[in-house]
C-alpha cells in the first residue's frame, strides 16, 4: 500500500472520492440488478484513465454490501490499481471487524491524514444494526482534538451519513441523528473548509456559512434528486475529485462513466 505524498504545505493535494460499491462475496453479485464489482471496475478504470497522479484516496462508506472479508479484499484489489494510497471508513452496511481485518497491515483505517497544507479527519457515523448514522463522543472528541492540534492547516471532515437535508423525503429519516452535535464542533473553529460525505449515492454541492457540504454518486446505482420516495436514477456510475489548494480553495467535480446500460429490477435484493 501506498504511503501518503509528502507534499510540502505550498503543494495542491488531488484527492479522488469512491463511495458505495456494495460490492459482495461473489464477483457477480448484484444490487437492484446492477453488477457492483463491474459497476466499480468501470469507474476504476475511467479514474485511471483521467487522473494519473493521485495524492489520496478516500472511500466513504458501504464498501460491502454483505460485509464479507472476500468483499472488503474485492474492493482493496480494484482501488489498488489506482497504485495510491487510501483511507476507509464504514457506512450502515459495513462490518467493522471485518473491513478491519481486510485492512491489516495497512493505514487504511488511520482517521487523521495531514497532505499538503490540509488536515483531513475521518470519522465513523456507523451505528452497528442501524441505517441512520449517530457521532458518538469518542468521534466528535477526536474530530476536536484534530482541529485543535492544527489550527494552520485548512481541515477537511469526512464520514458516511449525510449531516444536512439534501431535498429527498424518504432519505431525512437514515442521515446523521446528531447532526447539531457536529456544527458545534465545526463552527468552533475556523479552518473547516469542507465536509464530504456518501450514503446518499447523487451529486450535493452546497454551503453552510464558509463550509462547503459535498456529497458524491456511488460507483454502483443512484438514487433520484429530490425525490419523495425511494427511487434509482438513470444516472450512470461515478467518483468525485477533489483539489485541495494551498490558501484553502477547494475545487472539486464529479466524473461518470459512459455508455453505460442499466435496468433496474426493483423485485431484486433491494437496498
Amino acid at each position: 500500500m501506498p504511503s501518503v505524498s509528502t507534499l510540502s504545505a505550498a503543494d495542491p493535494a488531488f484527492l479522488v472520492q469512491i463511495s458505495d460499491s456494495h460490492l459482495f462475496a461473489e464477483a457477480d453479485g448484484t444490487l437492484l440488478g446492477m453488477n457492483t464489482c463491474d459497476s466499480l471496475q468501470r469507474v476504476i478504470e475511467l479514474v485511471r484513465q483521467q487522473q494519473p497522479q493521485i495524492d489520496l484516496i478516500l472511500a466513504t462508506g458501504d464498501l460491502s454490501q454483505d460485509g464479507t472479508l472476500e468483499s472488503y479484499q474485492r474492493f482493496r484489489d480494484l482501488t489498488g490499481q489506482l497504485g495510491a494510497p487510501a483511507r476507509w471508513i464504514p457506512g450502515n452496511h459495513d462490518e467493522p471487524l471485518i473491513m478491519a481485518e481486510a485492512a491489516v497491515q495497512s493505514a487504511l483505517l488511520e482517521s487523521v491524514v495531514d497532505i499538503g497544507n490540509w488536515r483531513i479527519t475521518l470519522l465513523d457515523s456507523a451505528v452497528p444494526g442501524s441505517v441512520p448514522g449517530y457521532l458518538q463522543d469518542e468521534q466528535l472528541q477526536l474530530l476536536a482534538s484534530s482541529l485543535s492540534e492544527t489550527p494552520e492547516r485548512h481541515h477537511l471532515v469526512c464520514f458516511h451519513h449525510h449531516p444536512v437535508s439534501i431535498d429527498c423525503a424518504w432519505m431525512e429519516p437514515i442521515g446523521l441523528r446528531n447532526p447539531e452535535a457536529l456544527f458545534a464542533v465545526l463552527d468552533r473553529f475556523p479552518q473547516v473548509r469542507a465536509v464530504l460525505w456518501g450514503h446518499v449515492h447523487q451529486e450535493v454541492d452546497q454551503w453552510r456559512n464558509d463550509v462547503r457540504l459535498i456529497a458524491s454518486p456511488s460507483t454502483c446505482i443512484q438514487f433520484e434528486p429530490g425525490s419523495d420516495d425511494f427511487m434509482v436514477g438513470e444516472q450512470a456510475p461515478g467518483y468525485r475529485w477533489l483539489r485541495l489548494l494551498p490558501d484553502g480553495q477547494l475545487e472539486t467535480g464529479v466524473e461518470r462513466v459512459t455508455g453505460f446500460d442499466f435496468q433496474i429490477d426493483y423485485s431484486s435484493n433491494g437496498y
